[in-house]
């Protein structure tokens, strides 16, 4: 046939576009199938629990939505790949959950947003001065020299990093650190244990040099520790130090600690594999790392503001609401 494409396998071109539109009608149709109350159906029964549906998962999948939908005699049949695509449509993940911490101290918003505002260089409504500080400081605890069984293999071509599964424990350290969230200056110490003793350590190693033990004001951010807990522990360091003055974050709120950022790069970057020959190894480790880290990066970027934090009391607060269903 003149003017007649074909495929180089041989196919019709003409032949394969209506396939395509038939297949395609096809589709459409089968979704006409579903009236619109079915799939808000499904979508509140992928909201809920499916003990409240008497089903002993503690989570759903499409396809167990899709056969529970048909059990109970919702539709005749269905596929998970029809109740993936109406769940998805709403960014709706029955099968996906995280843990978290509801925030239970009274006084969260009020010192969360404390801590906020010294990130943004304020305290209680007025700037801070040039000769003011902010450091956020805590404690990373138990942190063991491990010491492997056989030697360890670097990165060869087309093989990775080895390291021996069994190891001997050599001991353990305790690492306090502070952060001068807005020079990135870090200061540290390993210590056998963490308590007060420590704590006060690492104080005296940061407020006893320059700029801090001239300036106006330090602030220490410091979470709920017993080695720097509660008014008690504000009060002896005010008194060692006249221009310190230790804010409290709420319960259950490290990640507003930036120095729990820099924990988390020290372990991903310094510390696994955890491969040490003795615990001297594993305290230079820590410390050389400190110093490396301060001279190649800048501060954090921070972005979470008390705009942010507002929105996120606003949507703990809010009640939860029974899922939306259609009237019959």
């Amino acid at each position: 046939m003149q003017g007649v494409k074909s495929l180089a396998c041989g196919e019709n071109v003409s032949l394969n576009n209506a396939s395509k539109d038939w297949r395609s009608a096809l589709d459409r149709a089968v979704l006409g199938l579903f009236p619109p109350d079915l799939i808000v159906e499904i979508k509140a029964i992928a909201c809920e629990f499916p003990a409240v549906h008497q089903v002993p998962l503690s989570r759903w999948s499409a396809d167990e939505i899709a056969q529970y939908a048909c059990q109970c005699g919702l539709v005749a049949t269905i596929s998970g790949s029809t109740v993936w695509r109406w769940l998805n449509e709403d960014a709706i993940r029955p099968w996906q959950h995280r843990s978290w911490i509801f925030p239970r101290d009274p006084q969260f918003a009020l010192k969360a947003g404390q801590i906020l505002d010294l990130y943004q260089r304020s305290w209680k409504g007025r700037s801070l001065k040039d000769d003011e500080f902010v450091l956020s400081a805590d404690e990373k605890t138990s942190i063991q020299a491990r010491n492997r069984r056989h030697v360890s293999y670097p990165t060869q071509p087309h093989s990775p990093m080895k390291i021996e599964h069994e190891y001997k424990r050599l001991g353990a350290w305790a690492y306090l650190a502070a952060l001068d969230v807005h020079r990135m200056k870090l200061f540290g110490c390993c210590e056998p244990k963490s308590g007060i003793a420590s704590f006060d350590r690492l104080v005296d190693q940061v407020m006893t040099q320059s700029p801090y033990k001239e300036a106006r004001r330090v602030f220490w951010i410091v979470d709920n520790g017993s080695s720097h807990r509660g008014p008690k522990s504000a009060a002896r360091l005010r008194e060692k130090y006249k221009n310190l003055v230790l804010v409290h974050g709420p319960v259950h709120a490290s990640w507003l600690n930036q120095i729990e950022i820099y924990f988390s790069i020290l372990q991903r970057k310094a510390l696994t594999p955890n491969d040490f020959s003795s615990l001297q190894a594993l305290e230079e480790r820590i410390l050389n790392f400190q110093k490396h880290y301060e001279e190649i990066t800048d501060p954090f970027e921070w972005k979470f503001t008390r705009k942010d934090l507002d929105h996120l009391m606003a949507k703990i607060e809010r009640p939860c609401e029974e899922p939306f269903r259609l009237a019959a």
